[in-house]
């Protein structure tokens, strides 16, 4: 029997539509995955290399009410495609990346951008705009192969803030994994964050976010 010196933390699950829990291993992010997103940001959008950064596990949350977090004055919404797999591998092609996504749900990535701005002003790291407490909801994940094609779009207090299609993806969710499996390995229980449209903005203290992508369970939260 294994002895602990201290009490070991608690796991991170995902429900599953149909039944049964889904153990989060590790969290992958896309950045700038669509183009008008890309240009919003004041990016080129010509299909360079997917670039990638992540979340802490415990960040990913499935409550119906998240914290609104502290040290930021500028808190915005990103509504993406979340890909769980439920295998591994490295140095994959696309191929054979795709036979690893096991479900897929609707996520929506929160980011302190205030604090983002900071950091890629004095060319810092990103993780305390992007990995804080709640930073990362996700909703009940449907068993299903990546999805390119559907609409997604995200409304805050009744009103749509982001409208896109999943079609629209500068990479396909196989070519995210493949490029990703050739910089980490992978394994059953990581998520990957695939991107988001244009129109990220503020959120406030009572809002009431709804994310949806076709076909998926939609994930609705207020911020507390």
């Amino acid at each position: 029997m294994t002895s602990y010196v201290i009490t070991p933390p608690a796991e991170t699950l995902l429900p599953v539509e149909g039944g049964g829990q889904f153990p989060v291993r590790r969290v992958y992010c896309v950045g700038r995955n669509y183009a008008d997103h890309a240009r919003e940001m004041g990016a080129d959008p010509d299909r360079e290399p997917p670039f990638f950064f992540s979340k802490p596990r415990d960040a990913v949350f499935t409550a119906d009410v998240v914290p609104y977090p502290s040290a930021t004055q500028d808190l915005h919404h990103e509504v993406e495609l979340v890909l769980a797999l439920g295998g591994g591998g490295a140095g994959l092609t696309p191929a054979t990346a795709g036979a690893l996504v096991y479900a897929c749900a609707v996520g929506v990535d929160l980011t302190r951008r205030d604090l983002q701005a900071d950091a890629k002003k004095a060319g810092r790291p990103w993780d305390m705009a992007k990995g804080f407490d709640g930073s990362g909801p996700v909703g009940s994940l449907k068993p299903s192969p990546g999805m390119k094609a559907g609409a997604i779009s995200l409304a805050v207090n009744g009103k749509i803030r982001q409208s896109g299609d999943l079609s629209q993806m500068i990479w396909s969710p196989s070519e995210i994994v493949a490029h990703l499996s050739a910089l980490v390995r992978l394994e059953a229980g990581d998520l990957i964050f695939t991107g988001t449209p244009a129109g990220v903005g503020a959120l406030e203290r009572g809002d009431r976010v709804e994310a949806r992508i076709d076909g998926l369970m939609p994930l609705s939260f207020a911020l507390a």
